[in-house]
């Protein structure tokens, strides 16, 4: 793999596909150890290395027609990291205390989605920038 010379963009999909990796597993463990009691909490944990796998592959091989999903898969992942928000935030306020601070440091991460939305985001700007 030659590394000279990538374009900035190239280095923004494989940054992307690394972190959706991370995420992954962060995710992944979160909502095993929430018992996967809502049937959203599949939707990260499926998705996430799918997005990681097509912007790696984008980086190393960058083949047309996988672009294309790719900006499906990330306009998906916005729409998931909103979701993931709403249930975060309400979740948050389901908690004995409603919204109060210390729910928010010991509840549902509140940020945790608006990571996912912004590595999202990211991937699309990646793509949308040529």
């Amino acid at each position: 793999m030659n590394w000279t010379g990538w374009p900035l963009e190239r280095v923004v999909f494989l940054f992307v596909g690394l972190a959706f990796l991370a995420v992954w597993v962060q995710v992944t463990l979160s909502h095993y150890r929430q018992n996967f009691h809502h049937k959203a909490m599949w939707s990260p944990v499926i998705s996430s290395p799918i997005y990681s796998l097509a912007a790696i592959w984008i980086a190393i091989s960058r083949p047309d027609w996988l672009l294309s999903v790719f900006v499906f898969l990330m306009w998906f992942g916005v729409l998931t990291g909103t979701a993931g928000f709403y249930y975060h935030f309400h979740g948050v306020g389901l908690r004995v205390g409603g919204y109060s601070m210390r729910n928010f440091l010991v509840g549902p991460p509140v940020l945790m989605p608006m990571m996912y939305i912004a590595i999202s985001v990211l991937g699309l700007i990646a793509y949308y920038w040529r």
